[in-house]
């Protein structure tokens, strides 16, 4: 199966990215996906749902450690088929 996760951290700095949101982007970076778009409003990864969910984990984890106040998630099955 395959799964896409979309996601924010809050709260928001439009001049530079908050801690928080730094650490949500190395976390997604660094992950083995198929795919990422990391953007000011809204962030994107998508691959196999070990990895996926495994990534969704680490980003809860290392941003609310980071200080973020609020992390909005959605997961969506994109696929059935691993890559």
């Amino acid at each position: 199966m395959r799964l896409r996760v979309e996601f924010t951290t809050e709260p928001f700095d439009l001049d530079e990215a908050p801690p928080h949101a730094l650490a949500a982007r190395e976390v997604v970076e660094a992950a083995e996906l198929d795919a990422v778009d990391v953007g000011p409003f809204g962030n994107t990864a998508e691959g196999g749902a070990d990895a996926v969910l495994a990534v969704v984990d680490t980003l809860l984890r290392k941003s609310l450690r980071a200080g973020a106040t609020r992390i909005s998630l959605q997961v969506n099955v994109i696929g059935e088929g691993d890559r």
